[in-house]
């Protein structure tokens, strides 16, 4: 497995590969899924480096009930075919970012998730061909915020997962996990309130990419939520929010109330 990270550099933002065994970064040129080659600089402490969301994508594709258990507790049926939705990049935040409570919001809550990153162009692929020719570069964490109070009055869901800062990732890109059966958790002030495995997802990872990619063609970078396990839960001011996926590592935000207009 490789770990990449991407992160502030002083004219920019860049990527590089994380090694745990030492907690060093080497610079890399390009973003990992480019095959970007090693850059003659010496290795940066992680500790030292203000971590950005690990993709740049074109869109952020969501997928809903996709574990059997969350349908359930949301008294919803299992869907035929993958449901989806979308969050627009600017949801984006980063690893140690703060998520902000907006004021039209009275409920916003939590969805832990494994979230693949595209690796290159795909469209109207079937999961063979996905599994394949390895159209899903890695994996990441991410934090499917939502204000679901809108989402129930609303019914369709672009305002209720829209909003800034209701998309973290992070902390890292991994290449070369087994995506079938990975733990997702996810803790509030320390106790776990979500406990779930990808065995447990209605459709695989290969089946999301190649359905979504027959409506939208999907660009390296691109960002696609798999779904969350059941135990999602409201968040307040003051809450510190840790999504973790096994072999990916801990995604840790704070919670906040947002400034009014």
């Amino acid at each position: 497995m490789t770990r990449y990270v991407r992160f502030a550099g002083i004219h920019g933002p860049r990527w590089g590969v994380h090694d745990p065994d030492t907690n060093l970064v080497a610079p890399i040129d390009g973003a990992p899924w480019d095959g970007p080659a090693s850059l003659p600089e010496p290795p940066l402490a992680l500790t030292g480096l203000a971590l950005l969301p690990p993709v740049t994508p074109t869109k952020i594709v969501c997928v809903g009930r996709n574990y059997r258990e969350h349908a359930a507790e949301l008294g919803n049926p299992l869907p035929s075919e993958p449901l989806l939705f979308l969050k627009p990049p600017s949801a984006l935040l980063a690893p140690g970012g703060a998520i902000e409570l907006p004021p039209e919001s009275n409920r916003v809550e939590h969805e832990a998730e494994l979230g693949l990153v595209i690796g290159r162009r795909v469209r109207r692929a079937t999961a063979d061909e996905v599994a394949r020719t390895g159209a899903i570069f890695g994996a990441t964490c991410v934090d499917d915020v939502t204000a679901r109070d809108l989402q129930k009055t609303d019914v369709q869901f672009t305002r209720a997962k829209g909003f800034d800062t209701f998309c973290p990732a992070g902390p890292a890109l991994v290449e070369g996990l087994h995506l079938a059966d990975l733990f997702v958790a996810l803790r509030v002030n320390g106790a776990v309130r979500q406990n779930g495995r990808t065995r447990d997802m209605v459709f695989s990872a290969e089946t999301l990419v190649a359905f979504i990619s027959g409506v939208m063609t999907l660009e390296p970078g691109d960002l696609i939520a798999t779904g969350t396990p059941a135990g999602v839960g409201p968040l307040i001011p003051g809450d510190l929010v840790e999504v973790e996926v096994e072999g990916i590592g801990v995604l840790t935000n704070q919670v906040i109330a947002a400034a009014s207009r």
